[in-house]
């Protein structure tokens, strides 16, 4: 019996694997396979077959040092391609259209697609209201940027497990720079990540584009996870409103979205996050 409710009669190994990326899904960690077994109640030779199954096509990933499983991209792709489908995007429409008009300046909303930044929807301010200096910007609809190197793509990073973060980034070589700057390293990504995490919203300067800055704040589902984040990004010259005026209307506009989807926002621990324990200074 897990905690879900009881396998499938039909098919049980497979209604188990399921049971396991539920269970992996609401852990703030990796989980060792004897407390996966212990947990669901099944076997423990069960749960160590199926843990190779999924991590052999990538829906979960084993962590030597910890000796313990975590969710894998395959499960974050399938995350992912479930949010892009039209329920986030009419939800969050309006939101956008509000929040452009308020700030003049385009705004955007991005979900997760593996490492990867994707920009769902781009709400441009009414004529007349745009105080953008430049529409020279990257971030169209259906572009991919690292998601770490964006404002969009940290401000979800930020709430995911240290376990799916090294799942998403298992290699030195996975963290390149656009610009000559960013993060060099998991452990300097993961610092940042838990700054982030602590304050609640996101910000980069010049990651992506020269002369750019841009800031994020996520939007959660019932579970307390980020699921999409409200971003917007302005010519580092040229900014009519204060950033902590901008950030309080997008933290508005990502709590109005957190409510539509049914949502909660977790609860920001003390002292910068769960992340890393210690961040290291802006840059």
């Amino acid at each position: 019996m897990s905690e879900q409710g009881p396998t499938s009669s039909t098919s049980p190994a497979v209604g188990r694997a399921l049971d396991i990326l539920l269970h992996l899904a609401v852990r703030p960690g990796p989980v060792k396979t004897a407390a996966i077994a212990r947990d669901l109640g099944i076997p423990r030779s069960s749960a160590y077959h199926i843990l190779s199954v999924l991590a052999e096509r990538g829906f979960v990933t084993y962590l030597p040092k910890e000796q313990a499983y975590g969710l894998g991209v395959a499960a974050f792709e399938i995350g992912s391609a479930y949010l892009r489908h039209e329920p986030l995007e009419r939800l969050a429409r309006p939101i956008l259209h509000n929040l452009a008009g308020r700030l003049g300046r385009t705004v955007h909303l991005g979900i997760l697609h593996g490492a990867e930044t994707v920009y769902l929807l781009k709400e441009r301010p009414p004529a007349g209201r745009s105080h953008d200096a430049d529409a020279v910007l990257v971030t169209d609809i259906g572009v991919r940027l690292p998601a770490y190197l964006t404002a969009n793509g940290r401000a979800i990073l930020a709430h995911s497990g240290e376990a799916q973060l090294r799942a998403l980034f298992p290699r030195p070589g996975d963290l390149i720079t656009r610009t000559g700057k960013g993060p060099r390293s998991l452990a300097e990504l993961l610092g940042l990540l838990a700054r982030d995490r602590g304050r609640g919203w996101s910000e980069e300067t010049e990651l992506v584009s020269p002369g750019y800055r841009s800031m994020g704040v996520a939007a959660f589902d019932h579970h307390g996870r980020p699921v999409a984040a409200l971003s917007s990004t302005w010519h580092t010259h040229h900014c009519p409103h204060d950033p902590g005026h901008l950030r309080e209307v997008l933290q508005q506009g990502a709590h109005r979205l957190t409510a539509a989807l049914r949502g909660r926002a977790p609860e920001r621990p003390p002292g910068g996050g769960h992340l890393a324990s210690k961040a290291p200074s802006s840059r």
